[in-house]
């Protein structure tokens, strides 16, 4: 059966690409990723099978472990390398060039599947039955369910393309804003609004409504309780950070000036405390990884050849070497050991943790920040200082944090494979490919997204990248509001204690209540979807899924947009750009908060209708 093929590469790559600009766009956004295997899968069918008349499991299985590394190595990207530009647009420091972004991104990704590699037998298929590994084994059956694959495919390209029309509308022709916004003067400080756009809405739906409704706290927490305090204790003072009196600033002021450090701290507790949680199966997976480390197998079935070890340690040693040689990679040979020692000790975490909890809640993060706290302490100690230590702790961080997200990445996908019987060192391959594709087009999406809006703005706010800059500028230079991260570490811990997930009501605590309520929205389908009694179960779940698929379309059709009309923005047209010619609302036409009110209620009618009320989902 084909399953290594030209067909499968080229589209793996394309696919790569596609996802890992969609999912920088939208972790740029709200912070967050989705996983990018499932739509991968299903695209790659409808192709495969539809298009090109073939039928081959492992052919599609090689796509979507291509593909999906390009959404994992955007995640890791954009959770840190955004602060290089946000520290340049401050004037410390300089932009990184685009073949620093590509090296780093590079470095982590490549790291992360050599990592990979020698833990497969004791992660993947000696735990095999115990360790779940949900979005690994979802995929296998979507896979499995090939016969159907034109439909799903279907229900991909369906959202993508609403989701293309709609984002167009919004921030291309902006017919009517995107973000609605009302401040309610009764109760000074506070705020309601929503960003009225389709990928938070999937968001909210791939998640559910439990991770939609703890989101939705924290911004309730944020917006009616701590900023109208700020107000009603704050009157005429001018409190650091602000240069203005608390009264003149209004809710954005308050939110961008008090509440995004208070939501910092409670971000920055949650990715610990999930990391604490997590010692004991940390402590006994490196055990059992080191045991199995190097063990050889001398199977010759298909299923069972890896790559070799000696590529699998010539290769890491290779990456250590360019760390710390290149010259557009600021680190020494002390910074190459630690991301090598940090690197495969998370990587070990991060499989075990999505094979357990699935990729969506791998507290990749939180790796990241304890990651961050320890080496800027060390490399304040060692004298590494200023902007050059800033520059190495966020390099070592971005890593990190790739390798991590790789590894999880590589984790499904390879759990996939054995269910479907792949090669697995033919997956291996395929994922390295995918992490140079996605490599290559990571450092062009960045600039291309920071020529056009800039990170930290309301329209790209990178929260987490945001949050790592403050990390290490607060243990560098002690420059933090230090009081108002506490009582965000205060508030986590209460979270805790009452026994919620602390980091989705802390990144909702972070992030304005504008993203949380969308979000809620999609939730709020789900939940009557979850809620709705069917025939049987397989009609709910086919309803379940579908509603996956075409929201899965709606992120990437997003994104996808979102990057285009980023390019708009900086070409030249007409004596300005191409955006702004093409903006309706600079020539007084617009629909307003109400147009956008019924646009967003439209769409999220389109969800129920490629969900609860698409027949081909019926099982007699």
């Amino acid at each position: 059966m084909p399953e290594f093929t030209a067909t499968s590469i080229v589209l793996g790559v394309i696919l790569a690409i596609l996802f890992g600009g969609a999912n920088a766009y939208l972790g740029l956004r709200v912070g967050m990723t989705v996983s990018a295997s499932i739509p991968a899968a299903v695209i790659s069918m409808g192709i495969i099978r539809i298009i090109l008349k073939k039928e081959s499991i492992l052919e599609n299985n090689i796509v979507q472990t291509i593909g999906s590394a390009g959404e994992s190595v955007a995640a890791g990207a954009i959770f840190t390398m955004p602060a290089l530009f946000m520290w340049a647009a401050e004037g410390v420091g300089e932009m990184p060039s685009l073949i620093t972004i590509t090296l780093i991104a590079l470095c982590g990704g490549l790291l992360g599947v050599f990592f990979m590699i020698p833990l497969r037998a004791a992660l993947i298929v000696k735990e095999h039955g115990i360790v779940p590994y949900p979005e690994g084994t979802a995929c296998a059956e979507v896979l499995m369910a090939g016969e159907q694959g034109g439909a799903k495919a279907g229900s991909v390209f369906a959202g993508l393309g609403i989701a293309a029309l709609y984002k167009l509308i919004a921030d291309g022709l902006h017919l009517f804003p995107s973000e609605v916004d009302y401040e309610i003067s009764a109760y000074k400080g506070s705020g309601i609004g929503a960003d009225v756009l389709p990928a938070l809405a999937g968001v909210g739906y791939i998640c559910g409504p439990k991770i939609s409704s703890y989101m939705l706290a924290g911004g309730v927490t944020a917006w009616f309780v701590v900023m109208p305090l700020i107000a009603s204790f704050g009157g005429d003072i001018v409190l650091f950070p602000a240069t203005a009196p608390i009264s003149e600033l209004g809710t954005w002021g308050i939110w961008s000036n008090y509440v995004r450090y208070v939501g910092a701290g409670a971000v920055a507790t949650g990715g610990i405390i999930s990391l604490i949680k997590s010692l004991p199966l940390i402590v006994t997976t490196f055990r059992d990884a080191m045991k199995g480390f190097g063990a050889g197998n001398a199977s010759i079935d298909r299923t069972a050849q890896d790559l070799s070890l000696k590529i699998v340690l010539a290769g890491i040693a290779a990456i250590a070497i360019i760390m710390w040689l290149a010259p557009v990679i600021p680190l020494n040979l002390f910074g190459a050991v630690i991301v090598i020692f940090f690197g495969f000790f998370f990587a070990t975490v991060s499989s075990r943790m999505v094979g357990l909890v699935g990729s969506s809640n791998n507290p990749v993060s939180g790796m990241t920040i304890a990651t961050l706290l320890i080496t800027t302490i060390i490399l304040k100690i060692g004298g590494n200082t200023g902007v050059s230590g800033m520059v190495a702790a966020i390099t070592i961080g971005s890593v990190i944090c790739i390798v991590a997200a790789i590894a999880g990445d590589t984790s499904q996908d390879l759990k996939t494979g054995y269910i479907v019987g792949a090669t697995p060192k033919k997956q291996q391959i395929g994922e390295m490919i995918g992490v140079i594709a996605s490599s290559i087009a990571i450092g062009a999406i960045l600039y291309l997204l920071n020529s056009a809006w800039g990170y930290g703005s309301t329209q790209l706010p990178a929260p987490q990248a945001t949050l790592m800059k403050m990390v290490i500028e607060g243990v560098m230079g002690g420059n933090l509001p230090w009081n108002l991260v506490f009582v965000g570490v205060g508030i986590a811990i209460v979270i805790e204690i009452l026994q919620m997930p602390v980091l989705p009501f802390a990144i909702g605590l972070y992030l304005p209540i504008h993203l949380s309520t969308p979000i809620m929205a999609g939730g709020l389908i789900r939940l009557y979807i979850d809620k709705k009694k069917f025939n049987n179960e397989k009609t709910k779940n086919n309803v379940i899924e579908s509603g996956i698929l075409y929201t899965s379309g709606l992120i990437a059709g997003e994104g996808l947009v979102g990057i285009l009309l980023a390019v708009f923005a900086i070409i030249p047209f007409a004596g300005g750009t191409l955006g702004e010619f093409i903006d309706l609302s600079a020539r007084g036409i617009s629909l307003g908060n109400i147009g956008g009110l019924v646009f967003f209620a439209g769409l999220l009618l389109t969800i129920m209708k490629y969900s609860v009320w698409n027949k081909k989902n019926t099982v007699n």
